[in-house]
Protein backbone atom coordinates (compact mmCIF):
# COMPACT_ATOMS: atom_id res chain seq x y z
CA UNK A 1 0.00 0.00 0.00
CA UNK A 2 1.60 3.23 -1.12
CA UNK A 3 1.77 6.20 1.58
CA UNK A 4 -0.19 9.09 0.39
CA UNK A 5 2.33 11.27 2.96
CA UNK A 6 5.47 11.55 2.50
CA UNK A 7 8.05 14.48 3.52
CA UNK A 8 10.28 16.24 0.97
CA UNK A 9 12.12 17.24 3.80
CA UNK A 10 11.89 15.83 7.53
CA UNK A 11 10.71 17.79 10.66
CA UNK A 12 14.43 18.65 12.10
CA UNK A 13 12.86 16.42 15.46
CA UNK A 14 12.92 13.14 13.48
CA UNK A 15 16.94 13.28 12.06
CA UNK A 16 17.71 14.85 15.31
CA UNK A 17 16.43 12.15 17.30
CA UNK A 18 18.21 9.55 14.89
CA UNK A 19 21.39 11.03 15.16
CA UNK A 20 21.08 11.35 19.00
CA UNK A 21 20.11 7.11 19.07
CA UNK A 22 22.83 6.79 16.82
CA UNK A 23 25.76 8.55 19.21
CA UNK A 24 24.42 7.68 22.38
CA UNK A 25 24.48 3.67 20.98
CA UNK A 26 27.79 4.46 20.37
CA UNK A 27 28.70 5.97 23.66
CA UNK A 28 27.19 3.50 25.46
CA UNK A 29 29.08 0.78 23.31
CA UNK A 30 32.29 2.80 23.52
CA UNK A 31 31.93 2.63 27.06
CA UNK A 32 31.32 -1.23 27.49
CA UNK A 33 34.23 -1.80 25.02
CA UNK A 34 36.39 0.38 27.44
CA UNK A 35 36.34 -2.05 29.84
CA UNK A 36 39.23 -3.68 28.53
CA UNK A 37 41.22 -1.43 27.43
CA UNK A 38 40.63 2.74 26.21
CA UNK A 39 42.35 1.95 22.81
CA UNK A 40 39.41 -0.43 21.76
CA UNK A 41 37.00 2.10 22.46
CA UNK A 42 38.63 4.45 20.20
CA UNK A 43 38.74 1.73 17.69
CA UNK A 44 35.75 0.64 18.32
CA UNK A 45 34.41 4.52 17.68
CA UNK A 46 36.62 4.82 14.27
CA UNK A 47 34.94 1.60 12.96
CA UNK A 48 31.23 3.40 13.58
CA UNK A 49 32.22 6.71 12.15
CA UNK A 50 33.42 4.28 9.07
CA UNK A 51 29.95 2.83 8.72
CA UNK A 52 28.24 5.86 8.82
CA UNK A 53 31.11 7.25 5.77
CA UNK A 54 30.74 4.43 4.07
CA UNK A 55 26.50 4.88 3.70
CA UNK A 56 26.59 8.20 2.86
CA UNK A 57 29.47 7.11 0.30
CA UNK A 58 27.11 4.27 -1.13
CA UNK A 59 23.90 4.91 -0.73
CA UNK A 60 23.12 8.65 0.17
CA UNK A 61 24.79 9.92 -3.27
CA UNK A 62 22.18 7.91 -5.21
CA UNK A 63 19.32 8.88 -2.35
CA UNK A 64 16.30 11.27 -3.38
CA UNK A 65 17.03 12.95 -0.12
CA UNK A 66 20.70 13.78 -1.22
CA UNK A 67 20.99 17.60 -0.40
CA UNK A 68 17.89 17.55 1.29
CA UNK A 69 16.81 16.92 5.42
CA UNK A 70 16.35 13.37 5.27
CA UNK A 71 14.68 11.07 8.22
CA UNK A 72 18.45 10.06 9.35
CA UNK A 73 20.07 13.38 9.21
CA UNK A 74 22.63 12.06 6.29
CA UNK A 75 21.14 13.82 3.03
CA UNK A 76 22.61 16.97 3.97
CA UNK A 77 25.26 15.76 4.98
CA UNK A 78 26.18 14.07 1.81
CA UNK A 79 26.73 17.36 -0.63
CA UNK A 80 29.96 17.79 1.59
CA UNK A 81 31.72 14.35 1.15
CA UNK A 82 30.61 13.40 -2.19
CA UNK A 83 29.03 14.63 -5.56
CA UNK A 84 25.13 13.68 -6.36
CA UNK A 85 24.85 9.89 -8.11
CA UNK A 86 22.42 8.21 -9.64
CA UNK A 87 19.42 7.74 -8.32
CA UNK A 88 18.22 4.66 -10.51
CA UNK A 89 21.27 2.80 -8.74
CA UNK A 90 19.53 3.30 -5.46
CA UNK A 91 16.39 2.24 -6.57
CA UNK A 92 17.81 -1.18 -8.30
CA UNK A 93 20.24 -1.96 -5.74
CA UNK A 94 19.62 -4.89 -3.90
CA UNK A 95 20.69 -5.79 -0.02
CA UNK A 96 20.65 -8.90 1.61
CA UNK A 97 21.08 -9.46 5.34
CA UNK A 98 24.83 -10.39 4.89
CA UNK A 99 25.53 -7.24 3.49
CA UNK A 100 24.23 -5.69 6.52
CA UNK A 101 26.65 -7.43 9.06
CA UNK A 102 29.00 -4.47 9.48
CA UNK A 103 25.89 -2.60 10.73
CA UNK A 104 24.67 -4.88 12.74
CA UNK A 105 28.18 -5.67 14.47
CA UNK A 106 27.84 -1.96 15.94
CA UNK A 107 25.78 -3.24 18.72
CA UNK A 108 26.73 -6.68 18.53
CA UNK A 109 30.75 -6.33 18.95
CA UNK A 110 30.21 -4.44 22.50
CA UNK A 111 27.47 -6.83 23.53
CA UNK A 112 29.94 -9.94 23.13
CA UNK A 113 32.09 -7.56 24.88
CA UNK A 114 30.23 -6.77 27.79
CA UNK A 115 29.43 -10.12 27.94
CA UNK A 116 32.91 -11.42 28.49
CA UNK A 117 33.35 -8.68 31.08
CA UNK A 118 30.41 -10.14 33.47
CA UNK A 119 31.70 -13.62 33.09
CA UNK A 120 35.55 -11.94 34.12
CA UNK A 121 34.07 -9.78 36.52
CA UNK A 122 30.24 -9.18 37.71
CA UNK A 123 28.92 -5.92 37.60
CA UNK A 124 25.72 -4.33 38.10
CA UNK A 125 26.66 -1.21 35.77
CA UNK A 126 27.95 -3.18 32.59
CA UNK A 127 24.68 -5.94 32.94
CA UNK A 128 22.69 -2.75 32.76
CA UNK A 129 24.78 -0.78 29.98
CA UNK A 130 24.15 -4.10 27.67
CA UNK A 131 20.47 -3.97 28.64
CA UNK A 132 20.73 -0.64 27.51
CA UNK A 133 22.89 -1.19 24.41
CA UNK A 134 20.34 -3.56 22.85
CA UNK A 135 17.52 -1.82 23.55
CA UNK A 136 18.47 0.92 22.01
CA UNK A 137 20.59 -0.61 18.92
CA UNK A 138 17.66 -2.65 18.24
CA UNK A 139 14.36 -1.65 19.46
CA UNK A 140 15.21 2.03 19.45
CA UNK A 141 16.36 2.12 15.43
CA UNK A 142 13.10 0.10 14.95
CA UNK A 143 11.04 2.26 16.32
CA UNK A 144 12.75 5.26 14.99
CA UNK A 145 12.62 3.84 11.18
CA UNK A 146 9.59 1.93 11.54
CA UNK A 147 7.33 4.81 13.09
CA UNK A 148 9.43 8.09 11.95
CA UNK A 149 11.66 8.02 9.01
CA UNK A 150 10.64 4.87 6.58
CA UNK A 151 6.60 5.31 6.82
CA UNK A 152 7.06 9.19 5.40
CA UNK A 153 9.79 8.35 3.09
CA UNK A 154 9.24 9.44 -0.38
CA UNK A 155 12.46 7.46 -1.67
CA UNK A 156 10.90 4.81 -0.23
CA UNK A 157 8.00 4.84 -2.48
CA UNK A 158 9.91 5.29 -5.25
CA UNK A 159 12.39 2.41 -4.78
CA UNK A 160 14.30 1.31 -1.60
CA UNK A 161 16.28 -1.91 -0.97
CA UNK A 162 15.58 -1.82 2.35
CA UNK A 163 12.34 -2.04 1.84
CA UNK A 164 12.42 -4.88 -0.82
CA UNK A 165 14.53 -6.58 2.09
CA UNK A 166 12.63 -5.97 5.50
CA UNK A 167 9.51 -5.94 3.61
CA UNK A 168 8.84 -9.24 1.80
CA UNK A 169 5.79 -10.68 2.11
Amino acid sequence: MINKKTYENYQIEIPLLAVMLSVLTYLVGAYIIAGFRFIYAIFYLIYCFGIELFVVLRSCKNCYYYGKLCGLGKGRIAPWLCKKGDPKKFVDRNISFYQLIPDFLVGIIPIIAGIILLIQSFSLVTLGLIIVLFFLFFGGTALIRGRLVCKYCKQREIGCPAEKLFNKK
